[in-house]
């Protein structure tokens, strides 16, 4: 993944294959592009407004006609504790798609992710790498590789 367009491109084909119930866990250092990653995902899903990183908020909350989408910025946790006081718990539901940004800050307490998509700066550009969690996470990749190569 070259630059921004091409991270808004896998957030858009995303946005394709992930289905209510679905947990995805956006690793990487700041500025790797998960925010970028999670505006083309909701592009994808048609949502027009502003989709900004829930830094200070910690999750913001996209309704859409048959589900929710919930994008967590964990970055700010000092205890894993805290997602459990913070009653996140609930948000993860078969009706609901969760985007979790710095997943490592919830610990062991936070829900397995289907899919884990981990960003990475290299030279110039990003590097996306996929990794299922589930046999749902492992679809959703056969089905982005397809949509590369047909």
């Amino acid at each position: 993944m070259p630059d921004e367009t091409a991270t808004l491109d896998l957030g858009a084909r995303l946005a394709r294959v992930l289905r209510p119930g679905m947990t995805v866990w956006l690793v990487g250092d700041l500025g790797a592009g998960k925010t970028t990653l999670s505006r083309g995902l909701l592009r994808g899903l048609g949502f027009g407004g502003r989709v900004k990183s829930p830094t200070y908020t910690l999750v913001e909350i996209y309704p859409f006609s048959s589900f929710n989408l919930y994008h967590f910025d964990l970055y700010r946790f000092v205890d894993p504790e805290e997602w459990e006081e913070a009653g996140f718990r609930e948000y993860f539901n078969p009706e609901s798609i969760c985007l979790v940004e710095w997943p490592e800050k919830g610990g062991a307490i936070l829900p397995l992710p289907d899919l884990e998509v981990r960003l990475e700066m290299a030279d110039a550009g990003r590097v996306a790498r996929l990794r299922g969690g589930s046999e749902e996470g492992w679809r959703c990749i056969d089905e982005i590789l397809l949509s590369w190569s047909g």
